[in-house]
């Protein structure tokens, strides 16, 4: 069918959860078992092809084929950073542009999924932010950035971190989808608590994911507690407070019994002075929160420089005497620009 002079897409069949799947199967007069059975051959085989699916009838095969699309996206480019991170360059179906990241380590190999293409949210040090809001991505376009290395670089994926391009909490509903997706035994089959989200400070989308009894951990980019130098580098803390946010965090906490970690990125001569330290640890200690430095990553065009090492290693000391457990990040694949922050679908 073609509207406008445009052929109309099928919808993927990689956007729709195995209950949704199953429903819209039992429509068509299928038996409900069915849906686990694609689930396994799209998310445990990577099929790339309806006809591949074997132990689906012919007549099935063929219903699926005339109904969805399966089509991954088209990978432009795959860079390896001396460190061992991959960074992996898709072009989805409309031409835009989506980087995501393998984090390798010794017992878990983790993909970084971006949300969406670009961020409205403009953080300061991020590249991302600097591309401006494009769009959204599907359920399907964030769980085909962990098949790709899944089944094409052979890897067997053991985490995921929501902490690519884009605010996940402003993408809620396709970012729930891919969750469950990614963690259904007949889908990718991950460990809930395996799985992280990170935001920025999208309030509602905090209280909104707390109420969900999803057992993911949650990250805050929080980078400072002071409103006006958190204002500078985040312009959602003028949305959302970090006063609020911090208190939203607290009863986070308190209600779901998980423990959140902040993520600073530590910039030169911004947030780096003894006092935010101290102001940070106990930021932490009041909403039961553990910290995450990030000596900030550089992208082109960047202002920002990462602290001297004496000065990283006194913030760290000021932040764990406020009793808070503090762990020092070294951001993998800086090299190959896919380090935190340095994201921003580049066709290099």
């Amino acid at each position: 069918m073609a509207v406008n002079g445009k052929k109309k897409l099928l919808p993927s069949i990689k956007d729709f959860t195995e209950e949704e799947l199953q429903a819209q199967l039992g429509q068509a007069g299928e038996k409900a078992y069915r849906s686990q059975q694609i689930f396994s051959w799209l998310y445990q085989h990577g099929v790339s092809d309806f006809s591949l699916m074997k132990n689906l009838p012919l007549t099935l095969r063929e219903k699926l084929a005339s109904s969805y699309r399966l089509s991954p996206p088209s990978v432009i480019s795959t860079q390896k950073s001396r460190d061992g991170a991959e960074k992996y360059l898709f072009r989805l179906e409309d031409g835009c542009l989506v980087e995501a990241v393998l984090i390798p380590a010794r017992h878990r190999q983790t993909v970084c999924v971006s949300t969406q293409v670009g961020c409205r949210y403009r953080c300061a040090f991020c590249a991302s932010g600097q591309m401006g809001f494009i769009r959204n991505l599907s359920p399907g376009e964030m769980v085909d950035q962990v098949l790709y290395p899944n089944f094409v670089r052979g890897v067997r994926v053991s985490h995921i971190v929501f902490m690519g391009m884009g605010e996940p909490f402003d993408n809620f509903d396709a970012l729930v989808k891919a969750i469950q997706i990614i963690n259904h035994p007949s889908g990718l089959n991950i460990g809930s608590r395996k799985i992280t989200v990170s935001t920025a400070g999208h309030i509602p989308g905090i209280e909104k994911f707390s109420q969900s009894g999803w057992q993911v951990e949650l990250a805050i980019s929080l980078h400072s507690v002071e409103e006006e130098t958190r204002s500078k580098l985040m312009p959602i803390n003028r949305i959302y407070p970090v006063k609020e946010l911090l208190a939203v965090c607290r009863r986070y906490t308190r209600e779901t019994g998980r423990l959140i970690t902040f993520e600073y990125v530590l910039l030169r001569g911004i947030n780096d002075a003894p006092e935010q330290a101290r102001a940070l640890g106990k930021a932490a200690r009041w909403v039961g929160a553990k910290i995450n430095l990030i000596p900030c990553s550089r992208f082109p065009d960047s202002p920002w420089q990462p602290p001297e090492r004496k000065t990283i290693q006194e913030f760290v000391k000021e932040v764990e005497s406020q009793g808070v457990v503090c762990t020092l990040r070294r951001s993998r694949g800086k090299d190959i620009q896919a380090a935190c922050g340095q994201l921003a679908g580049r066709n290099v």
